[in-house]
């Protein structure tokens, strides 16, 4: 085979490679949407028309599947945490946080989820970026009530809340945004010191781990293989 003739044919190689990787993403967020992140690894690869070998050779394990799957998610989400702490007004910081949150929730139902997994114990390196993710939101809550815009019995676990809340929304009507943006308005008014005239019942104990990790959809049907 002459010279040219193996660069073509490497190139053909690389490119179907590249066209399934982005087929199995696709195929995984669609799955775990509809069925949680505990789907079987095989009811992706069907969804994506692939071999099972071809799935695991790009994504040895379903953590690093879960991670590929939601990775520009998770940078969205990291972005727009240190942006909010940027913000010269502590209260736009935090609404704007919220509402990236709630619109990959909405645009992505497994995301909150596949976020959980993929810090998956204390110890681990992925989970001290978790940690450090709920101290710069605590962070963020300090410098909103201190500027006297947020509610002063706000409480960081009150954010597992909303996404519990937005999420069965979002679960029992997955093409309305409409709905999705209006309760999102409704909390953050809520949230507004202007707005506090009773105090709130104490904290709960939530953190982002009480996320759950399966999707709870009424639509959910036995999967092949489960």
């Amino acid at each position: 085979m002459a010279e040219s003739s193996r660069i073509t044919a490497r190139d053909g190689v690389r490119a179907d490679a590249r066209r399934n990787r982005e087929r199995v993403l696709v195929a995984a967020r669609a799955v775990f949407a509809e069925h949680g992140i505990d789907a079987p690894m095989a009811t992706v690869a069907r969804r994506a028309e692939v071999g099972v070998a071809t799935l695991y050779r790009h994504f040895p394990t379903r953590d690093a599947l879960v991670r590929g799957a939601f990775a520009q998610q998770m940078e969205t989400c990291a972005r727009a945490l240190t942006e909010a702490l940027a913000a010269p007004d502590p209260w736009q910081g935090f609404q704007r946080l919220v509402e990236t949150v709630c619109a990959l929730q909405r645009e992505e139902r497994g995301f909150p989820a596949a976020f959980v997994a993929a810090f998956p114990d204390s110890t681990s390196e992925h989970a001290q970026s978790r940690q450090r993710a709920e101290r710069d939101f605590t962070a963020l809550v300090r410098r909103a009530q201190a500027s006297g815009a947020l509610r002063a019995d706000f409480h960081p676990s009150d954010l597992v809340v909303v996404l519990l809340a937005h999420g069965a929304l979002v679960t029992a009507l997955p093409d309305d945004g409409a709905a999705s943006r209006r309760l999102v308005a409704y909390l953050l008014q809520s949230f507004r010191a202007d707005t506090a005239n009773e105090p709130l019942p104490p904290p709960t104990a939530l953190t982002l781990r009480s996320l759950p990790i399966a999707t709870d959809n009424p639509r959910r049907r036995r999967l092949p293989g489960a």
